[in-house]
């Protein structure tokens, strides 16, 4: 039996995406752009799975431009917001413990000439309302938090960034990459005060290679603020060429099958209590995953003397266990996030991050225990 325990990386699709996807490709498969019948069904789906997604945020259908994922939702926010704020100030506030499709871009808009404030975690993976608040000034012109960690799941404070820009009177646009907290917990963009949230299809059981970036229409950014393709009209010019209409569909499935109820919440916490219960009666097993983090979301520290891409390797090998290190997108480089919290290169080398669906169960952690119990009488600490 597989134990499927690495959710923050992806999800498994869910009967309605395969089935909306199967049916765009087998019979639904015209050109969204198209002026015949087969165009406009095709567009149909497409117009219809906008207005789903941007229901599920509360915002207007019009806010949403498909993209091919987080990872280019974040570049498109970063990139857009400092080309339509530029002549306002130099500073962007984020922080060290962002995804790195944040990260790089915010290293690249330093070489550019912009100053970027990286806000340090605490030992327990915190960021602070009093940390943002010190940040933000008037110079600065975005900041880009995202709202739950993806490897330790720390919340972070964006609830207040609005405040703070209000505070330093700043003339800053707010980008909240809402990846991991999309589909886990109820998320208004207006209500937050955000211009841009980026989300993703594959971390709420939808397709891989299809998210999207909601662009608030009172924030007045165009197709121009953003980095140019050239050659249609697709997506209001923000992102033209041919839309994904079976990603779309799929992705419009996934969102309508969420439910943040609260016998959702209670069975993740239940698991969640179960886990960190059953795994800390291994000894010497460490939680580095903060007490307030989201429950979908445990990083500890393994007691052997192999690193985590072992463990990891061993786990999926020998005991059809999946879990991660972090971060798919880091692929075996150390983590940052722990690195940034001050924790020491044993407990950084030695972690693994396991995180939960609503498809998970308390079976699926006991084969989990019960492998890491092997694994460590095996391969001890030296």
């Amino acid at each position: 039996m597989m134990a499927y325990l690495d959710n923050s990386a992806t999800t498994r699709p869910c009967n309605e995406c395969l089935k909306a996807v199967s049916n765009m490709l087998e019979n639904n498969w015209g050109n969204p752009s198209s002026l015949h019948n087969l165009g406009i069904n095709a567009m149909k789906e497409v117009i219809l799975a906008r207005s789903i997604i941007a229901d599920s945020l509360d915002v207007s259908k019009d806010e949403i431009i498909f993209t091919s994922g987080g990872t280019e939702a974040n570049n498109m926010a970063l990139f857009g917001a400092v080309k339509a704020r530029k002549r306002l100030g130099k500073r962007i506030v984020t922080t060290a413990i962002e995804h790195e499709s944040v990260l790089q871009c915010a290293q690249q808009l330093e070489k550019e000439g912009f100053e970027v404030i990286y806000l340090k975690p605490d030992k327990y993976g915190n960021i602070s309302k009093e940390q943002l608040f010190n940040a933000v000034n008037k110079d600065t012109i975005l900041v880009s938090m995202m709202y739950i960690n993806n490897e330790i799941g720390s919340v972070l404070p964006v609830q207040s960034i609005a405040r703070a820009v209000k505070k330093a009177d700043s003339p800053a646009l707010i980008h909240i990459d809402c990846v991991q907290a999309y589909g886990k917990i109820n998320i208004s963009p207006k209500k937050i005060g955000a211009d841009l949230i980026t989300i993703s299809a594959h971390k709420v059981h939808g397709p891989k290679g299809i998210g999207a970036l909601y662009i608030n229409k009172d924030s007045n950014l165009t197709d121009q603020n953003f980095a140019k393709t050239f050659g249609g009209e697709q997506e209001k010019k923000f992102r033209p060429g041919t839309e994904s209409s079976p990603l779309i569909a799929g992705f419009a499935a996934a969102v309508k099958e969420i439910t943040i109820t609260a016998n959702q919440k209670s069975h993740i916490k239940e698991l969640n209590t179960y886990a960190k219960t059953m795994l800390s009666q291994i000894d010497d097993i460490t939680f580095n995953s903060p007490d307030n983090a989201s429950d979908y979301i445990i990083n500890l520290y393994v007691p052997t003397f192999m690193r985590s891409q072992t463990i990891i390797q061993e786990l999926s090998a020998n005991y059809n266990v999946f879990v991660s290190n972090g971060s798919a997108c880091a692929k075996g480089k150390r983590s940052h996030v722990l690195t940034s919290m001050g924790l020491n290169n044993e407990i950084i080398d030695k972690s693994i991050r396991i995180s939960f669906s609503k498809y998970n169960t308390k079976k699926d952690i006991d084969q989990l225990v019960n492998a890491l119990e092997d694994l460590i009488k095996k391969h001890p600490r030296s």
